[in-house]
């Protein structure tokens, strides 16, 4: 049976623990810090971009294998409305607020509800008017390891009418090192989110087709739009990217999935240098609070927000 270990400790000093997940050929480290996962090895290869400390989690990451909220992805200056009530959010990226705010999910301390071998639950209670959003919400995240595959259940409940969208922010290189420009990206997705300069969805999805956001046939990441990518697309399925030998298919039970390459990694604020990954993030559209055309992401009591999201290794 799986034990929890000591990753490090914050300066608050409060402790922080990891844990080792093993089925078939696959091998993962969860933290309770961030819900991050922190190495996901493949036949002895680690596709995942992770980082060796605790302080470095602290001072040198950008969402490394964390999950994100109370709110994944970006709402327009931070403010919503809802049911006639505005709040406001902190401001952390630009004129938006991103991710949760200037200390969301990722940079909290999970609890281990539940761990086998081969999964882990983790759990988290965001109190009323953290980061500005309203109501308690429980959180949990599952990663499970099946079949050549890692699963992410999801689920949230909340006291008081409240927006949530959780996803997770890992960085995938198939090839254990390297670029990511070379990587093959096919996607189930005939439209997708144009953006302001703020990357705020400007309204309506657009079709991809005749555009450099068409992946419905494989593309490789730089081949176009010099592999900048930072947009969600519009999902009909899934997702399949290949790095030489491997493949790995991702399929979600949520409407859109952000694709981001890592084009702002630097190598200097991060350990990892630009392209070092891509991202899969599945989740509800940015700022859906503030367009209301897009599905909603409204939780109110006695309802149960779950998702699922699987990345199948071939």
């Amino acid at each position: 049976m799986s034990a929890a270990k000591i990753f490090g400790t914050l300066p608050s000093g409060e402790s922080v623990e990891r844990v080792e997940l093993s089925s078939g050929r696959l091998r993962a480290e969860v933290l309770t810090y961030g819900a991050i996962l922190r190495s996901l090895e493949v036949s002895g290869v680690n596709v995942v971009l992770g980082l060796d400390t605790i302080e470095d989690y602290l001072t040198r990451s950008r969402y490394f294998g964390a999950v994100v909220g109370r709110y994944g992805n970006r709402i327009a200056k931070g403010r919503f409305t809802l049911d006639g009530a505005e709040y406001q959010l902190p401001i952390n990226n630009g004129t938006n607020s991103l991710h949760g705010g200037t200390h969301g999910f990722d940079s909290k301390v999970w609890s281990i509800q539940d761990l086998t071998d081969s999964s882990v639950t983790l759990t988290l209670v965001s109190p009323d008017g953290d980061q500005g959003y309203p109501g308690t919400l429980t959180a949990s995240v599952t990663y499970t390891l099946e079949n050549d595959a890692i699963r992410l259940d999801y689920a949230s409940e909340t006291d008081a009418p409240t927006v949530v969208n959780l996803t997770n922010h890992s960085y995938f290189n198939l090839a254990g090192g390297g670029d990511v420009l070379d990587h093959v990206v096919q996607m189930d997705a005939e439209h997708y989110l144009p953006v302001d300069d703020t990357k705020i969805p400007t309204g309506e999805p657009a079709p991809v087709k005749g555009t450099p956001f068409d992946f419905t046939t494989p593309h490789a990441v730089g081949e176009r739009y010099d592999g900048a990518y930072d947009h969600c697309f519009v999902l009909t399925g899934g997702v399949r990217v290949t790095a030489g030998d491997l493949t790995m298919e991702c399929t979600t039970t949520e409407p859109g999935v952000q694709f981001y390459t890592g084009s702002m990694l630097d190598g200097v604020a991060t350990p990892y240098g630009p392209y070092a990954g891509l991202c899969l993030e599945t989740q509800h559209f940015p700022d859906s609070p503030n367009q209301p055309q897009f599905p909603s992401t409204v939780l109110r009591p006695g309802e149960r927000r779950t998702s699922t999201t699987t990345y199948r290794f071939i």
